[in-house]
Parts: C-alpha cells; sequence; structure tokens
C-alpha cells in the first residue's frame, strides 16, 4: 500500500446525450464551455472531453466556428490534453464528425465505431419539448 498510483482523470464537460433540460449546470455557450473546462482541469483533469453544442438551443453541433469560440481560450489556461470528440450525434455525417479535428490537429480525438447503444430510457423522463 506503499505505492502512490498515477491517475488519469478525464473530463467530457457538455457529455454526449446531455440536453439543457437535464441539468441547469450543462455548459451550451463557448464562454460556459471554456470556463467549466478550465475548472475541471484545475480540479485535477488531465484529459478533456469536449463537444460543441449550438449556442442557442444546446443542441450537439460539429460547427467548427463554434469550436473556435472556446478552444483557444482552453489550450491557453490549461495543460490539459484536449480530446476533440468524433461523435456527437447520430445524425451527424462522418465529414460533420471529422470537420474540426481534421483542421484542429488535437493532441487527443475520441473513435466512435459500430453501434451507439446509449439506453435513452431514463435520460428522456428529464427531456421537456
Amino acid at each position: 500500500m506503499g505505492k502512490s498510483r498515477k491517475v488519469i482523470i478525464t473530463c467530457a464537460v457538455t457529455g454526449a446525450v446531455h440536453t439543457p433540460s437535464m441539468s441547469e449546470y450543462l455548459p451550451v455557450t463557448p464562454a460556459e464551455i471554456a470556463e467549466q473546462s478550465i475548472a475541471a482541469a484545475e480540479a485535477g483533469a488531465s484529459v478533456l472531453h469536449l463537444h460543441v453544442r449550438d449556442p442557442e438551443d444546446g443542441r450537439p453541433s460539429p460547427d467548427p466556428t463554434v469550436f473556435e469560440q472556446f478552444m483557444p481560450q482552453i489550450a491557453a489556461n490549461t495543460d490539459a490534453i484536449i480530446n476533440i470528440t468524433t461523435g456527437g450525434s447520430t445524425r451527424m455525417t462522418l465529414d460533420e464528425r471529422l470537420a474540426y479535428p481534421l483542421v484542429a490537429q488535437p493532441e487527443l480525438c475520441s473513435l466512435n465505431m459500430g453501434s451507439m447503444n446509449f439506453a435513452f430510457h431514463r435520460a428522456g423522463r428529464g427531456v421537456q419539448q
């Protein structure tokens, strides 16, 4: 028990399947995503797994221009490894999923392969239309 163990903490700041109606704490705007990402790194996260949200309604978005509204701030204010998602929505095309990672060339990318069997039944109870 005398050995110390190294731990890697990854924080998926916006989550993937979460919606703003599920939690008032879900960051949606680029400013909120930057603020919570920096706070997660300061709290000990060494990897920041980042998705983009449409700032208007919180839907997952692959828009590179939205990524650019928070990525420089996060990179300048943390030593965390930035992990850009290639996920986001089952409705996004491969080209949409890769749009920002191909431009940004991040240190780490997620890779979603095959079926994404999310169990939405409980999460769906919190969704308000």
